[in-house]
């Protein structure tokens, strides 16, 4: 995407002199970026399914191992699924590492509850981490899609409207987790298992594609990001050609002083 310069970013807060072409090239690049970094369908279904696979059959057989086997089996088929799809490894393995944690600690507690409790305490500290660095004005958001985007950490020294609105989104998905921790822990001290575990399933992809669906609204508004990597190969381009130059101004030099 083409860089803007400074003094546009600095004075835009969004694309209003953009033409629809270009608008719709930022629309686009902003959901290819969400769908990058945060999974896409597959990484919904991975975060939410395995979790139904377990409440399902411990709520019909109250059986610890044979529920957390059967989801952490889903999971590791869906991360396969992945490879096979030549996904990134990070994708491919972060829900298996979860489930797995999640299986371990709840057979090895015989507390069912427990299979639910790693990727709670993981959701409430990435909730406190994306407002704390709402707060600290280096916005995690910005952060995990600056180099999606190819702008790095341009958007926090260059272009103050990216700025504002990652901080927008980072505010966005730190309230919206810690919302829902603050349903989640509660029936986890007070509920069973089998509540938790359903409320837990609702709580999967609403909050998800809340979050998801503002960081595009937030994103979509603002200046489009500067492309540093460009920035970089044009500069790079640049001393080339400057190379070859003075390369070429040497020889025709020593090509007229031989001729005197």
């Amino acid at each position: 995407m083409a860089s803007i310069d400074n003094t546009d970013h600095e004075n835009t807060d969004g694309p209003q002199g953009s033409t629809d072409g270009e608008a719709a090239e930022v629309r686009a690049a902003t959901e290819a970026a969400l769908l990058d970094a945060f999974g896409g369908i597959l990484g919904m279904v991975e975060t939410t399914v395995p979790g139904l696979v377990f409440v399902v059959i411990y709520t019909v057989n109250h059986d610890i191992k044979s529920s957390a086997l059967a989801a952490l089996a889903l999971s590791v088929v869906l991360g396969i699924a992945r490879l096979a799809r030549k996904d990134t490894l990070k994708h491919a393995f972060s829900g298996v590492f979860g489930i797995a944690f999640g299986a371990l600690f709840a057979m090895m507690s015989g507390n069912a509850k427990n299979f639910y409790l790693p990727g709670m305490l993981y959701t409430l500290g990435l909730g406190v981490a994306y407002v704390v660095s709402a707060l600290a004005g280096f916005p995690l958001l910005g952060l995990i899609l600056g180099p999606v985007f190819k702008e790095n950490l341009s958007w926090r020294t260059r272009n103050p409207g990216r700025l504002r609105a990652y901080t927008k989104a980072s505010w966005a998905w730190g309230l919206i987790l810690l919302a829902k921790s603050a349903i989640l822990f509660p029936l986890y001290w007070w509920g069973n298992a089998t509540q938790l575990g359903w409320v837990k399933v609702a709580l999967g992809i609403p909050p998800f594609l809340l979050s998801v669906y503002l960081t595009w609204i937030f994103l979509v508004k603002a200046p489009a990001p500067i492309d540093v990597i460009a920035e970089m190969e044009a500069a790079e381009e640049e001393r080339k050609a400057e190379k070859d130059r003075a390369k070429a101004e040497k020889a025709a030099a020593e090509a007229e002083q031989a001729v005197k």
